[in-house]
């Protein structure tokens, strides 16, 4: 039977598709599955907590802004933001297609838990790079990206760890796990009897 939700721990170079397009690989790689569908999406070169479902309904209720579900990001940027930056970001900045709203931010005193990317993010030697915990409502194109970029520290590395009560919690990159749609659509915390991960052993590695 397929279950009405599902978290997955999208890797790096991983389309929010089934199909794989040019150099990127599709999620058929790591969750073979019929009848689920993507519920809000996540860029290629973005990591982290994607959701799908069989549930139309909950899949709306998951993509549209309307309902402002809140998303976790842990960002990594290039430099360590100052308060002024972090100010920025919780008061809104403005981006070309306008201001956003109001957001969460906080510097980060050591790394989320997550492991090394594939392939491994451009660092340089003379400049230090720091993680961001930032909470928006919003699901503007490459968001993040624009919002660090914009108060002067670009995103090396992007992380989605959590899309209202659900988050990365025992997901290995690559993984996904079953979950109970109806502490979801509460607002309930994530269940702890849920199924075990499970991992795609036919998963293959981005193309260069």
């Amino acid at each position: 039977m397929t279950p009405h939700l599902i978290r997955f721990n999208k890797p790096y170079g991983v389309l929010s598709q089934f199909t794989a397009e040019g150099k990127w690989q599709g999620l058929k790689d790591y969750i073979d599955l019929p009848g689920v569908y993507v519920a809000g999406r996540l860029d290629a070169d973005s990591e982290g907590l994607l959701l799908l479902t069989s549930d139309g309904k909950l899949q709306a209720r998951i993509s549209d802004p309307r309902f402002k579900m809140e998303k976790t990001y842990w960002v990594q940027v290039e430099g360590i933001p100052d308060e002024a930056a972090l100010a920025a970001l919780r008061s809104g900045v403005v981006l070309n297609d306008g201001p956003t709203l109001p957001a969460r931010a906080r510097l980060l005193q050591d790394a989320p838990p997550v492991g090394p990317r594939n392939p491994p993010i451009r660092e340089r030697i003379a400049i230090p790079t720091a993680w961001l915990e930032l909470i928006i409502r919003e699901g503007r194109n490459r968001q993040v990206r624009r919002m660090t970029a914009a108060v002067g520290y670009p995103t090396l590395r992007l992380v989605r760890a959590a899309i209202g009560p659900y988050t990365l919690q025992g997901l290995a990159s690559g993984d996904w796990a079953a979950e109970d749609a109806e502490a979801y659509a509460a607002g309930a915390p994530m269940r702890r009897d849920s199924a075990e991960p499970r991992a795609n052993r036919k998963a293959r590695r981005p193309s260069a």
